[in-house]
């Protein structure tokens, strides 16, 4: 007998689909801005020839499950009947102990029997052997679709490797890029050229640029606002910024340290995960070792520490930058720079007040923020974004996107008053063999091309002007792809 019956799993979806007696999704889960995310999603679903299941991947209250909203409402208007569509939030704990053999039955006996039905799943590793009936299903029903959405992505992607190959796509869905920021708050937009991208800066006439960083200076006075409550779309409008940085160390990282990773992994000492995090916050944007983060946590043991950064990764709560071997040249022995997955959890985390005034520290947070708006923009390409320390004086790029069979693009964070560049900088000497070498600076003003005694070129642009850039190239791109 059934630990759950059927008529109490009726009332649990019930209660999660109530377009199936509306005809569509409330608005205030559906909402009116659109991510990034949800046209590569719609995308996906709405390809024919080529099926594939979707799964959004990424850390908590980034938006995962108001895009599935927002797909099912597109869905409804697109004439799809409401009762084709179902969402399961597999986080329930009714439904986590009903299993998805009893969860799919009951749906199909009491509300839509055939099997041409929209699936969308809910924090979907939560499901007992989900990557099993995500394949059942994509095998038995061939006319279903399935979105689903998971915070732990390596979960996700083992699960695609070893049961989904050639059946489901992984979206990654990082914090709201600076961009995207702008525009949830409505804020006034930049005139900038569709088709423009950052490295199209580099061969235009200083007259064309000074107009574009015109354009640009509308949205500079928001930048400082943006690192400190971030890219979680509920708390950027939110009008109290003290209030949203608690819910954010309470919902984005408290739930997963003491809830989802102890979960997932089995951790118990969740106490010594803390301090791992705690740890990473206040080196963010630095090269770490392994060994000294042990040894500075006495207690914890250094296959404990590097389990432990893997699991956090996995959770979407940090990056790791991995060295890049640039054309031959020697790099030093491989270890990681830790970026946290947003600015804003670090200064969330560490309760400081002071490091919106602290050069030094400023400078950490700002190269966090360059990070995860490059990482984010070139995934969908699996291309490697690391950095670079290395030759005869180890000198540092902060970070270097690796393109495997083309050119690098060398990017180096300056944020900071009266910065310059010498020509024994690393990015001095690499740049004749870049695609692009780019400055990231901190003022309006220290904007424009910077020559080098070598005769190549640098773009040095500040990085409220850089970010919005980056953010406005990768809307166009999926401008270009969307057929909603």
């Amino acid at each position: 007998m059934p630990i759950i019956g059927k008529d109490a799993i009726l009332k649990v979806l019930t209660g999660y689909n109530p377009w199936w007696k509306t005809g569509q999704v409330d608005q205030r889960l559906s909402k009116a801005y659109k991510r990034f995310a949800f046209f590569e999603g719609m995308q996906w679903l709405e390809q024919q020839s080529l099926r594939r299941s979707v799964i959004l991947t990424g850390a908590r209250r980034v938006g995962k499950t108001t895009i599935q909203y927002q797909m099912i409402q597109t869905l409804l208007e697109n004439g799809v009947a409401p009762q084709r569509i179902i969402f399961i939030s597999m986080d329930h704990p009714m439904l986590k102990l009903s299993g998805f053999s009893d969860v799919l039955d009951c749906y199909h006996e009491n509300i839509y029997a055939e099997q041409d039905v929209y699936y969308f799943f809910d924090e979907i590793q939560y499901a007992q052997d989900w990557d099993r009936w995500l394949k059942i299903i994509y095998d038995t029903q061939l006319d279903a679709q399935v979105v689903a959405t998971g915070s732990a992505s390596p979960i996700l992607i083992r699960g695609n490797q070893e049961s989904g190959t050639g059946r489901w796509s992984v979206i990654s869905v990082p914090t709201l890029s600076f961009y995207e920021y702008c525009a949830l708050l409505d804020l006034p937009r930049p005139q900038l050229d569709m088709e423009q991208k950052v490295t199209d800066l580099l061969h235009m006439p200083p007259t064309e640029r000074g107009r574009i960083m015109l354009q640009l200076s509308l949205v500079q006075n928001h930048f400082i606002r943006y690192l400190q409550v971030g890219g979680f779309p509920e708390l950027a409008l939110a009008d109290n910024d003290l209030l949203a940085q608690a819910i954010m160390r309470e919902d984005v990282v408290d739930k997963v340290l003491k809830r989802d990773l102890p979960s997932l992994y089995k951790i118990r000492n969740v106490i010594e995960l803390e301090r791992i995090f705690l740890y990473l916050c206040s080196v963010s944007s630095e090269i770490v070792s392994i060994d000294a983060i042990a040894k500075e946590l006495s207690g914890v043991s250094r296959t404990t520490v590097e389990t432990y950064i893997r699991y956090m990764e996995s959770a979407n709560l940090i990056y790791q930058s991995w060295p890049v071997d640039m054309a031959g040249k020697k790099v030093l022995k491989a270890k990681p720079k830790i970026y946290i997955a947003d600015a804003a959890i670090r200064n969330a985390v560490l309760m400081d007040d002071s490091v919106l005034t602290d050069p030094v520290q400023m400078g950490k947070i700002v190269e966090t923020a360059v990070y995860k708006h490059v990482a984010a923009f070139y995934y969908p390409y699996v291309t490697a974004v690391g950095y670079y320390r290395g030759g005869r004086r180890s000198k540092e790029i902060d970070i270097v996107v690796d393109y495997p069979r083309t050119k690098n693009i060398l990017i180096e964070v300056k944020y900071r008053e009266n910065t310059s560049i010498s020509p024994n900088d690393a990015i001095s000497e690499l740049a004749d063999e870049a695609a692009a070498a780019i400055v990231v600076t901190k003022n309006a003003d220290d904007f424009g091309v910077q020559r080098i005694k070598t005769g190549a070129e640098m773009l040095r642009i500040p990085a409220f002007a850089f970010l919005y850039f980056l953010g406005h190239t990768e809307r166009y791109g999926y401008h270009k792809r969307n057929t909603v």
